[in-house]
């Protein structure tokens, strides 16, 4: 009998043993760091943009946009404000002063050039190539008419 109860004590010694250096062994070691992804892009949304369209002092419709951006994630750490606020400024003043969309009338608007505008002045503001690309998730045209409905 103290032979098998001794049996069965040396064998949780054992186990337990085992179980405790294999833990301190998997404990140290570490996984790789990528660094490619410490340094990669990041992505960031806008909030749901509603830009009034004004003709001859009267609201004529909105521009209603959902826009993201990517940015260099090294540059944006060293951002000491957000970038949000600049692409978002960026936005209101492409339509206001140099957009001329018309979106009441039917005709196709060059995007890209506006999408363009829009990342060299962020950019310009910002420092060189912190925003690499802009996003268009959506974007619409209401006009006034149907909103008061």
């Amino acid at each position: 009998m103290i032979k098998t109860i001794a049996t069965g004590l040396w064998a949780c010694v054992i186990a337990l043993l085992a179980s405790f250096f294999a833990a301190q062994w998997k404990a140290d070691v570490k996984p790789p760091v990528e660094e490619s992804y410490l340094g990669g892009l990041e992505t960031r949304k806008l909030e749901p943009l509603a830009i009034p369209m004004i003709t001859d002092g009267r609201v004529e419709g909105y521009v209603l946009a959902r826009l993201a951006f990517t940015a260099d994630a090294a540059a944006l750490s060293k951002l000491s404000v957000e970038p949000e606020p600049f692409v978002t400024d960026e936005v209101f003043r492409e339509f206001y002063n140099n957009g001329k969309v018309e979106f009441g009338q039917l005709a196709k608007y060059n995007l890209d050039k506006l999408i363009a505008n829009i990342k060299d002045n962020v950019n310009e503001r910002l420092g060189p190539d912190v925003v690499k690309t802009i996003l268009v998730e959506e974007i619409n045209y209401a006009e006034h008419r149907d909103l008061q409905k």
